[in-house]
């Protein structure tokens, strides 16, 4: 029985999926939710943004626990040396280096020619691993790339230090006859594919990539590249269909947690498919994953308290975090500490500034037959700004008024809502958790109104993200 190793491409694909970009939150969630299922990889498109980007690389190799962590790059060296740097705390790192090997696609994507083309994946190849990372080589519109330079590539990304080989069939017009022969005669033509792990990424333009999938492992591919939601690649759960009903007779089987893939497959759907407004950043979103595992208490170390403020996404300093831990240590005396209480020591204990912006008023209008409204005053240096947004509900509405007053967008990762105290005249306690520049920012508010506890907890989290872009 020969075992099939999954490759998901998900987060790759997943603007094309969404229709929009993924906030850093939901990377994060679908990262994880993925590596529950224990593939073989999670593959992540490369990094673009600089510091956002390599940040959300850390933290997705902090948070998956099971998969290789496989970060594709830009054909540079620059590249390939800032992608070791993000990977470096993965506990399976490995940099894929992917070109595109048909003549077309070589002019003019790359502008190299033949010869060009080899030495280039033979330098990248060897720098790669001479940073310490695995290595794996992605070869683009392969099916249509001349023979023997495919087979000559292949042969110099493996003679480079490659350990992993994926050829793609870009175009997508092969049947699974078809592609199974085209497998067949290279790893006949490369036999140094032999010693490496080697796959396929099967594109479904003719809706059959799960049946050229399985032709190609037939012949000897020993990975696939799968996607869980439809993005034109090979389905997870169509692969994991046939492997269920014919698996025994072509002799293939595949290690994942296939129990779970029904339920996870529909979670990622939900973050990729969670309504988004133009009128609102704030639609949309993930679902918050309880962390069942966050349970600290009074016996809990410093080390063991920053390493759960570094899974909740927070990069705190030496002095932040002796903060939050002698807060913790009160709070701990008295009861366990989960999630959503060490959100709120964080958002006290924290980075605690003088304040940029100080709210001086807010009127809400809303109701079930008209849009809300708000209009916001803060105060900066003297002086009074105002915003008026509508919004999808008061507090939606409060949030881009304050975006419109102070002429900036930041992701809002995390908001959330208790009642601290019982009775009519009940205490709401909100916490709002902003991302800027990738990293992580936390307010609390507390008032007798929700709305007021939101808008404070905002402002608090503005004020320190304000601090941080400002000191010198």
């Amino acid at each position: 029985m020969q075992t099939i190793l999954i490759s998901d491409t998900t987060l790759q694909q997943a603007q094309s999926a969404a229709g929009t970009a993924l906030s850093f939150k939901e990377s994060l969630e679908i990262a994880k939710l993925i590596d529950r299922l224990q593939p073989h990889a999670i593959e992540l498109p490369p990094m673009k943004s600089g510091v956002a980007d390599a940040l959300l690389v850390k933290s997705i190799a902090s948070a998956v626990r099971h998969a290789k962590l496989v970060l594709s790059v830009a054909l540079t060296e620059a590249d390939v040396e800032a992608a070791a740097q993000a990977l470096r705390d993965a506990k399976r790192p490995c940099i894929c280096i992917h070109a595109p090997l048909s003549t077309v696609q070589m002019e003019y994507q790359c502008h190299k020619k033949p010869a060009a083309m080899l030495e280039l994946i033979d330098r990248l190849v060897k720098k790669a691993v001479s940073l310490g990372v695995e290595v794996a080589f992605s070869a683009g519109d392969a099916t249509r790339a001349e023979p023997d330079f495919l087979a000559q590539a292949l042969q110099t990304a493996v003679d480079a230090g490659a350990s992993a080989v994926t050829v793609c069939d870009t175009a997508g017009v092969m049947l699974p006859d078809e592609f199974g022969a085209f497998v067949r005669t290279l790893l006949e033509r490369t036999p140094a594919l032999n010693g490496v792990t080697f796959g396929v990424q099967c594109s479904d333009a003719l809706h059959l990539a799960a049946g050229c999938a399985v032709a190609a492992m037939r012949e000897g591919a020993r990975l696939i590249r799968t996607t869980l939601p439809e993005t034109g690649l090979t389905q997870l759960s169509a692969l994991a269909a046939i492997l269920r009903a014919r698996g025994m007779d072509l002799g293939l089987s595949m290690q994942l947690a296939t129990t779970e893939l029904t339920r996870i497959e529909k979670q990622v759907d939900w973050i990729l498919h969670a309504r988004r407004d133009a009128a609102s950043p704030y639609e949309g979103g993930s679902p918050r994953q309880t962390d069942e595992a966050l349970r600290l208490d009074a016996s809990s170390t410093r080390r063991e308290v920053a390493e759960a403020v570094e899974r909740l996404g927070y990069d705190l300093s030496e002095e932040d975090g002796a903060k939050v831990f002698e807060a913790f240590g009160r709070i701990a005396a008295r009861k366990a500490v989960g999630e959503k209480e060490l959100d709120a020591i964080v958002a006290s204990a924290a980075l605690q500034v003088p304040p940029a912006y100080t709210l001086e008023s807010y009127v809400i209008n809303s109701g079930n037959v008209i849009t809300a409204t708000a209009h916001i005053k803060l105060k900066r240096d003297g002086r009074t700004l105002q915003g008026i947004a509508p919004g999808d509900g008061p507090i939606d509405a409060a949030f881009l008024a304050i975006e419109q007053l102070i002429g900036h967008h930041y992701e809002l990762d995390d908001f959330q809502i208790q009642a601290i105290t019982e009775g009519r005249e009940a205490m709401g306690s909100a916490l709002v958790r902003l991302r800027s520049g990738g990293r992580l920012y936390a307010g609390k508010g507390i008032s007798t109104d929700v709305i007021g506890a939101s808008i404070h907890a905002y402002v608090s989290a503005l004020n320190k993200i304000i601090y941080e872009e400002t000191r010198v």
